[in-house]
């Protein structure tokens, strides 16, 4: 398990399931580390920055031909979209438990993605096919398409090197800006230029392709309730698609996996404009973060079908045996202040007690007591509700998110509440501007501050009545003390 955290854990589980084996890798700073204890055997990589621990792809295989290891899987983040990392750890005789290194090569360019699937009639977003540098080219372009305009780094992901432009005099420097961005996050300055969609929605269909050229979609998820352009919330199904279009999108998106001959779990990203269009985006080559919701509502495990076909056996399931089973949301739990523009809050967790229930499920990798380390991504846990529809759901997630006590650290989850709540996201008329539209800080201590009320209300209340069950009986004399006498 080529991975730390929540997600080594969730998939380490599967694997026991499976009555397989497994071996964790960890740093020195994941010692101790819940999914470290968890599995058959652990090896340590190094010290804590990841350069010289789960980066380090050649002391993990070397790990594991010592191991005799059959197969790795990287996750999600770290290697797990290294497209030269799946090449060698074939290469040393291993299964990577992903897609085959060309399908990943292609579609780890946004560019090359494009130029796989333009042939299968798939949507596009207006812009330009190919990756610029020169600023005269930026200028022609955007003339063309019509501000405003979107400029995005060919190599990147998470918002890097991501730039919307507005009008003309600005793009020059925002051009600088992102290729600045892009070649120090990525190595790689190329970025291209779409036409800008407003309002936008992020739709997402998962797929799953086995290596006899069975390919299937397990619907849509949502995830345009997003910081920084880092999703937050998720939801499947999403509360504006017909079925027609699920079935559309859904073609589109196996449509995309063929394009590239691809295996394994995959996502296909599309962008959504206030028409319910409907244009490609991307294709991510691994297990997602919000894979948890397409579980709950098809009853499907991605990591087992995961194993399964890297094994090379057949998908035992074809579309028409999938169904939609009710609705689920997710919250990405991480230690992360609201308050102050979502930075990342370290320190250690003093206090961590997780929701129960039926329809409640909690992916995570920390303790009570654990430090959050600094080296790493925040996230704490996946937190994920499910119900017979979006409204019970909603009311379960809410209902959780009051019953998870996390101290030490300032996490997301008062965020969470304050989507949850908010009419916007409950009537399903959101976008991807909801934080910009919506949020301030100040809004979650107006909440805080009217609960903190409340809650001195009930308890003064309370308080009161107790006191008037336990009042004592004055100026009776007591009949066992005058027998005594």
């Amino acid at each position: 398990m080529a991975n730390r955290g929540e997600i080594a854990l969730r998939i380490m589980r599967t694997i026991r399931r499976m009555g397989i084996q497994s071996v964790a890798v960890f740093s020195e700073a994941d010692r101790n580390a819940p999914h470290v204890l968890y599995a058959d055997e652990a090896v340590c990589l190094g010290a804590p920055p990841s350069a010289q621990s789960y980066l380090n792809g050649d002391k993990i295989i070397a790990f594991a031909k010592e191991l005799g290891v059959d197969g790795i899987h990287p996750g999600y983040g770290f290697l797990s979209e290294n497209a030269e990392f799946a090449q060698k750890v074939e290469d040393a005789g291993i299964r990577f438990i992903g897609p085959g290194p060309e399908a990943m090569r292609i579609m780890g360019s946004k560019l090359a993605a494009k130029e796989c699937v333009k042939h299968y009639d798939i949507p596009m977003v207006p812009g330009i096919d190919k990756a610029i540098e020169d600023i005269g080219i930026a200028h022609e372009t955007a003339k063309k398409i019509g501000f405003p305009i979107l400029i995005k780094a060919s190599a990147g992901g998470g918002g890097k090197g991501m730039r919307i432009v507005e009008k003309a005099e600005d793009l020059e420097e925002q051009m600088q800006r992102a290729v600045s961005e892009a070649r120090s996050s990525f190595g790689d300055g190329s970025v291209f230029i779409e036409k800008y969609v407003s309002s936008p929605r992020h739709v997402e269909i998962q797929v799953l392709a086995d290596m006899h050229g069975n390919v299937v979609h397990l619907f849509e998820r949502e995830c345009s309730i997003q910081r920084r352009h880092q999703k937050v919330v998720e939801e499947s199904p999403s509360a504006i698609l017909t079925p027609e279009l699920r079935k559309r999108m859904g073609e589109a998106a196996v449509l995309v996996a063929r394009s590239c001959n691809y295996t394994s779990t995959g996502t296909v990203e599309f962008l959504m404009d206030d028409k319910l269009n409907f244009y490609f985006l991307e294709m991510n080559t691994r297990l997602q973060v919000e894979h948890p919701v397409t579980e709950m509502i098809t009853g499907i495990d991605l990591v087992e079908e995961q194993i399964r076909i890297a094994r090379g056996e057949k998908l035992s399931f074809t579309q028409d045996d999938l169904r939609i089973h009710g609705h689920a949301l997710e919250l990405r739990v991480y230690a992360e202040d609201p308050l102050n523009n979502f930075l990342p809050s370290i320190g250690t967790l003093t206090r961590y007690v997780k929701p129960v229930g039926e329809g409640i499920r909690v992916d995570d990798g920390f303790e009570e007591g654990m430090p959050i380390p600094i080296y790493y991504d925040p996230m704490i846990a996946k937190l994920v509700t499910w119900g017979m529809d979006r409204t019970e759901a909603l009311q379960k997630m809410k209902a959780a998110i009051r019953d998870y006590h996390i101290e030490g650290v300032a996490t997301t989850l008062p965020f969470g509440l304050f989507v949850f709540e908010h009419e916007a996201f409950v009537s399903g008329h959101f976008d991807t501007h909801f934080v910009k539209d919506h949020y301030t800080p100040e809004k979650i201590k107006e909440k805080q501050k009217d609960n903190a009320a409340v809650a001195a209300l009930v308890a003064l209340t309370y308080l009161l009545e107790q006191q008037s069950i336990t009042t004592p009986v004055v100026n009776k004399t007591s009949s066992w003390k005058r027998r005594l006498a």
